[in-house]
């Protein structure tokens, strides 16, 4: 994706890290095929998400989607530490139903265009706590460990979700956005299985095509094109695991020629998109 790179692998439904920098480090534009949750514990970090910029105060739960290119600004030597756990977006597609779907917390962020969930009092909430013995569990070897570990995360989704869903939270407006290129990102992300041409782009939003070339691949390491390929072949790869065909997933994620589908996603995920088996 340009000079932005896809980091981290998940090899499981979920992993859980928490991880302490303490020293001040650069960290490039990325982004990751699965969701991302960081519960933020200390440091002095402005997070970029998208052209969107928070202000991150402890305890504060950032929502990464899949595909969403992000990431920490540190501001001083201040120790930087979070949690963070990866979840794949197929695992949490398996625990959607009529009364409950796991995955509300972050199509909800995406509603009200904000990453980041400002919880009062979260660090004595029952999702913290469920949080701190989850992180444990990844540390022994007691009887039906596996076993344990899955209902805890699932504990924790639910209680992430029933917290999303209460009236007493905030979603964070985000702070010196950059006010052209979010309205770009948006544009793009709403209209991905439409034509998305550069010409198209720079006369929806009145800006020379050169000029918006140069400016979105300087604010978020992506070419335009770049960034509209890896958004569709996540879609596509999401429509597959749901159950569309092959065929069906081409072109209902914005792609014209089957050819040249099949090959960028090859090249993304490594292998020939099936109904069933993939790399994340």
């Amino acid at each position: 994706m340009g000079d932005v790179e896809k980091i981290g692998y998940l090899n499981n439904d979920f992993e859980m890290f928490h991880i302490i920098d303490s020293k001040k480090k650069e960290f490039d534009f990325h982004y990751h095929d699965f969701n991302k949750i960081i519960i933020f514990i200390s440091g002095n970090i402005n997070y970029s998400i998208e052209g969107k910029n928070y202000s991150l105060k402890p305890y504060d739960v950032v929502l990464v989607n899949a595909g969403e290119i992000h990431r920490p600004s540190i501001i001083d030597n201040t120790d930087y530490e979070r949690i963070i756990i990866y979840v794949s977006t197929q695992f949490l597609n398996k625990y959607k139903q009529e009364d409950y779907d796991l995955n509300y917390c972050f199509e909800r962020a995406k509603k009200e265009h904000s990453n980041v969930l400002r919880i009062h009092s979260i660090d004595k909430s029952k999702l913290y706590q469920v949080c701190q013995e989850l992180e444990h569990s990844f540390n022994d070897n007691e009887y039906a460990n596996e076993l344990y570990q899955k209902i805890l995360f699932l504990e924790f989704m639910i209680q992430l979700n029933r917290t999303a869903i209460s009236n007493h939270i905030n979603y964070l407006d985000s702070v010196n956005g950059n006010t052209k290129l979010i309205p770009i990102i948006e544009y793009i992300n709403e209209h991905l299985t439409e034509e998305l041409s550069i010409d198209k782009l720079s006369s929806q939003f009145y800006l020379n095509r050169y000029y918006l070339m140069h400016f979105f691949k300087e604010e978020t390491g992506y070419t335009i094109g770049n960034y509209i390929t890896e958004k569709r072949l996540l879609l596509a790869k999401n429509l597959v695991q749901n159950g569309s065909s092959i065929t069906d997933a081409c072109f209902q994620s914005g792609f014209k020629n089957y050819t040249t589908f099949l090959r960028a996603f090859k090249k993304k995920f490594h292998t020939i998109p099936k109904n069933a088996s993939f790399i994340d």
